[in-house]
């Protein structure tokens, strides 16, 4: 699923306007159409009417549905985005008293769009009343011829001023078609009074596209804006709604086809998608059974050597090891202090331990830049940065150690703060072939390109990609909605995952596998990609065992690998 920022979508829209011959007015149909379908299954899926369907209904495949355990709680979906459902499975209601939904109309296109909602809604059997915004005489174009078929209907309509309170006795349900994708800043006026009123109504909200009062590329949300229930989005997913704070105020996330054929985003070089099971075999081209050869061994699929771990912060070490070997690499060998080897020697039996520096009370020191150069000959990936601790001397022991190891590279966590302390130039001019990958969560981003963590969530995707095309690394931006940029220029965002992964050590299992799934091969755009689905997959796993979701751990996670 291809996701687009504002102009790329209105280049997409002229495309088939000017290009293929599609009228624009047939656009607006198909969204209002399709935006009256899943207002009317809303109706249905909270019982507040009695709807039949004309069809059978044809439940979309859900991946977090498995047959492990029937009586086992479904949660919900938190990537909130699900397949688009056939146009002929229409549902009719039967008792048109039962429903009675405001239709909120701006002045563009998206007001165009709720107006032909409107007329399909009435055509289902339900009342329904246009709110307008504004005067409907400064409505243009489609959204005017929109405006007088309506009132051809007879739908009734009125004028929303902002001294005069809007009664919603009756009402069950509001439609937010009053700024589109084509908005920008806070909504004033008539549209912010009309949206601080919706949403104080506590009705359930559908909005049209996106939220009014969302930033569509960011996922910025300006004061006022809608809290939707649902968000059903044209043609294809905006950037804006993978984003957080955004995709929480868009609510569940419905993408529907209105006659914008996907094949042009790819014609155009659209190169932001959402991260799937199609994207990673079809775009990556991997095998997601990561099958084995019948004579394949320990040596054949990759040994990591994994530099992490501090007397006191033994367990980050731990859990990017097995996360290591659970990712199926066929060896793990841990560079550790000396004086940490006691501590956790027979934790994981499967891993080796080699000592890297000695007499300094369990912490690195920069002269232990020469071992782990030698004990990474050999290796097929190195993993730095897990529970390392800062020290002296530790930016250019870094840049020693990467400059030397000529093999994929995975740098997490102190690592991430030491390179930010080389400068946003640390990694360039570095003779390497070899590729790079970098975990950092926002915190750590934000020291890397001198900026405030804010202003790193503020647009997560532009920052991501800025620093893989001008560094060269694969970036795993972390936190909800992980973004995944490569230095192609591709760009994945992953949906998998559960809110209980905010915990400690999580990122030192991802770091693991990550260097796990390059050990066996994979390049770094795969494996970076690959590792982030799988470590979501893991988490909603670990969070469905436990009566608490909340309480799940990072080991619990390393444990429903």
């Amino acid at each position: 699923m291809y996701v687009v920022t504002a102009k790329q979508m209105r280049e997409l829209d002229n495309i088939v306007i000017e290009k293929i011959g599609v009228p624009s007015a047939s656009l607006m149909e198909n969204a209002g159409k399709v935006l009256a379908e899943e207002v009317v299954k809303l109706c249905h899926e909270e019982q507040n009417c009695r709807i039949e369907l004309r069809t059978p209904r044809r439940t979309p495949r859900n991946p977090l549905q498995e047959d492990e355990d029937d009586n086992r709680r479904i949660f919900e979906d938190w990537r909130g985005v699900r397949g688009t459902l056939r146009a002929e499975e229409m549902l009719r209601i039967n008792d048109r008293s039962q429903e009675h939904w405001y239709i909120l109309i701006g002045k563009g296109n998206n007001g165009g769009d709720g107006l032909v909602c409107a007329r399909h809604l009435q055509e289902a059997g339900m009342q329904v009343t246009i709110v307008y915004a504004v005067p409907p005489s400064v409505l243009e174009q489609d959204a005017a011829l929109q405006r007088d078929a309506a009132a051809a209907y007879g739908i009734p309509a009125i004028v929303y001023k902002e001294n005069e309170q809007l009664s919603f006795q009756g009402v069950t349900g509001i439609v937010d078609a009053l700024l589109g994708t084509g908005s920008n800043g806070a909504p004033r006026k008539a549209y912010a009074a009309l949206i601080r009123e919706a949403n104080e109504s506590g009705l359930p909200i559908v909005s049209a596209d996106i939220p009014s009062g969302l930033n569509t590329d960011t996922g910025e949300l300006f004061e006022p804006h809608i809290r939707a229930k649902v968000t059903v989005c044209f043609a294809l997913l905006k950037r804006g709604l993978t984003q957080y704070p955004g995709a929480e105020a868009a609510g569940r996330i419905v993408v529907r086809s209105i006659g914008i054929p996907p094949k042009l985003a790819a014609d155009r070089g659209i190169s932001v998608r959402v991260l799937t099971e199609e994207v990673l075999e079809g775009t990556l081209g991997m095998d997601l059974a990561l099958r084995r050869s019948g004579e394949g061994h320990k040596g054949t699929y990759g040994h990591v050597l994994l530099t992490a771990g501090t007397l006191a912060m033994s367990g980050a070490g731990l859990l990017s090891a097995r996360a290591s070997l659970r990712s199926g690499c066929g060896l793990t060998t841990w560079a550790l202090p000396y004086e940490l080897m006691p501590h956790v020697i027979g934790k994981v039996p499967e891993l080796m331990l080699a000592e890297a520096v000695r007499g300094n009370d369990g912490s690195w020191t920069k002269e232990s830049a020469k071992r782990v150069i030698q004990l990474a000959e050999g290796k097929d990936v190195l993993a730095i940065g897990p529970g390392l601790g800062r020290f002296e001397g530790d930016t250019q022991w870094l840049r020693r150690i990467v400059e030397a190891c000529d093999l994929p590279i995975v740098i997490d966590a102190d690592a991430l703060n030491m390179a930010a302390a080389g400068g946003e130039d640390f990694f360039l001019g570095m003779s390497r072939t070899a590729p790079l990958i970098m975990t950092p969560h926002p915190g750590e981003m934000a020291r890397l390109i001198d900026i405030s963590t804010k202003e790193v969530q503020r647009d997560r995707i532009a920052h991501a990609a800025e620093y893989a095309e001008k560094t060269g690394v694969t970036l795993v931006l972390k936190g909800s909605r992980t973004v995944i940029a490569a230095p192609s220029g591709s760009i994945f965002i992953n949906l998998t995952g559960h809110p209980g992964m905010g915990t400690g050590g999580a990122g030192d299992v991802l770091t693991g596998m990550i260097a796990g799934l390059l050990a066996q091969g994979w390049s770094a755009e795969q494996a970076a990609a690959y590792g982030v689905y799988l470590h979501g997959l893991a988490g909603e796993r670990a969070a469905y065992k436990r009566h608490n979701p909340g309480g799940i751990t990072a080991g619990d996670i390393v444990d429903a690998l």
